[in-house]
């Protein structure tokens, strides 16, 4: 599995259902060599779901979670990670596909249509699976080269874009995109009725830590986002061993509020 946020040893990974989701979204692209899109706030989990679900692609493992055939036994395909800086231009996006996917650092003398060529020439052979991180950041004429490639009847790969704030407002609106998108996948911060029973599952400072403690937790700090969790926890187990405790307390909570900023109120 991936590595935890902030190298948290001995957290375990949570059965929540966008990690089981992006399983198989992530099966589902390949099998039908379509687009897809996984956006949400920051910290909820999108990167360390696709991670995941890429790991266990690349491993042909079952996919976590009780996903029904054929969703278990994933294909093993050739997968393909980028991300852009803010506003790329098409020349760049083109650029950095090739490179990615040769290699090799695209010819600077040769234009984005030559670059296209060259794409499509590329994708037109063993099926792939492409992953666009950070995709709001994208313009219109970027997604509309990465749409081109896709559509061309001559290539195969499926295109997964994953995106945090206003992602999918940034790609919904382009209708040629949105009318082609296979699966999508929305994450969200945790419901505050899923914290104690999960997060008594998360680390074990916290299995024998009260529905109240947990709870307060959320509300004062981490507000359902895993990343603030993963923050909070990492400080509390260096409070709890100072402490000479194997758990949370209020002590330590209250403590580890004051190092991360305070307490919301």
């Amino acid at each position: 599995m991936p590595r935890h946020f902030a190298n948290l040893t001995g957290a375990a990974t949570l059965p929540t259902s966008g990690l089981r989701l992006t399983a198989r979204v992530v099966a589902d692209l390949i099998a039908n060599q379509a687009t897809g899109v996984i956006h949400g706030v920051a910290g909820t989990g999108k990167t360390y779901a696709v991670e995941a679900a890429l790991e266990h692609l690349a491993s042909a493992a079952p996919a976590p979670g009780p996903a029904p055939e054929p969703y278990r036994r994933p294909v093993p395909v050739a997968t393909f990670t980028l991300a852009f800086p803010s506003r790329p231009t098409m020349r760049l996006v083109a650029d950095e596909l090739l490179t990615t996917l040769t290699g090799t650092a695209a010819p600077t003398s040769r234009n984005r249509f030559y670059l296209t060529n060259a794409l499509i020439e590329l994708l037109a052979g063993l099926p792939r699976l492409l992953v666009i991180d950070e995709a709001q950041r994208l313009t219109g004429d970027c997604i509309e080269l990465l749409r081109h490639l896709h559509d061309h009847p001559d290539t195969r790969f499926a295109l997964l874009y994953v995106g945090g704030d206003g992602c999918w407002e940034v790609l919904s609106r382009e209708p040629m995109l949105r009318s082609r998108v296979f699966r999508r996948l929305p994450f969200h911060p945790l419901r505050r009725g899923q914290i104690p029973a999960l997060i008594r599952d998360y680390h074990p400072i916290y299995a024998s830590a009260s529905d109240a403690l947990l709870l307060e937790i959320d509300d004062a700090y981490a507000h359902g986002t895993l990343r603030d969790w993963a923050v909070f926890t990492r400080t509390a187990v260096d409070l709890c061993r100072e402490d000479a405790t194997g758990h949370i307390t209020e002590r330590v909570a209250h403590n580890a509020y004051a190092l991360l900023g305070g307490a919301d109120t």
